[in-house]
């Protein structure tokens, strides 16, 4: 079960990058050239789906990776800190971006401002996403599938 997990989290990381700079891309330009939010919504749809799934994914791991140590000696750790604190904060923080841009996006009525506003959140989520994911020139063990 642990490595299904892993590998569909892993193999899930690219389609949610992919989607978070095609989205950010379509945003950027539909703020640009004023398009309507219709057209833009699937893109940026997806994204906030997608991103909801790698989180619930992840959040099985948490509890079932024997990388992930509750003891307080984790902290002393830089690898075992990272995932027992900093990935899954980093995460959740980029997660509530997410979704509170796009609740905020739904809700707008200038398309202009709401295109604007929605990249701006997504951006923020993404440099988040990547910071803290266990790269693996960054954290040892790490994988890139």
């Amino acid at each position: 079960m642990y490595t299904a997990l892993l590998k569909s989290h892993s193999g899930l990381r690219w389609v949610l990058l992919f989607s978070f700079i095609s989205s950010i891309i379509i945003l950027f330009r539909a703020s640009k050239k004023g398009t309507s939010i219709k057209a833009v919504k699937p893109y940026v749809l997806i994204t906030l789906i997608v991103t909801h799934v790698q989180f619930i994914i992840g959040l099985a791991l948490y509890f079932t990776s024997p990388k992930v140590i509750f003891a307080g000696t984790a902290m002393k750790d830089s690898v075992q800190r990272f995932f027992l604190v900093e990935h899954i904060s980093l995460m959740l923080i980029a997660i509530i971006l997410v979704t509170i841009g796009y609740s905020k996006w739904k809700k707008a009525t200038q398309a202009s401002k709401a295109m604007k506003s929605l990249f701006n959140y997504y951006l923020i989520a993404l440099i988040l996403i990547l910071v803290s994911i266990p790269w693996p020139f960054r954290i040892a063990g790490s994988a890139w599938f």
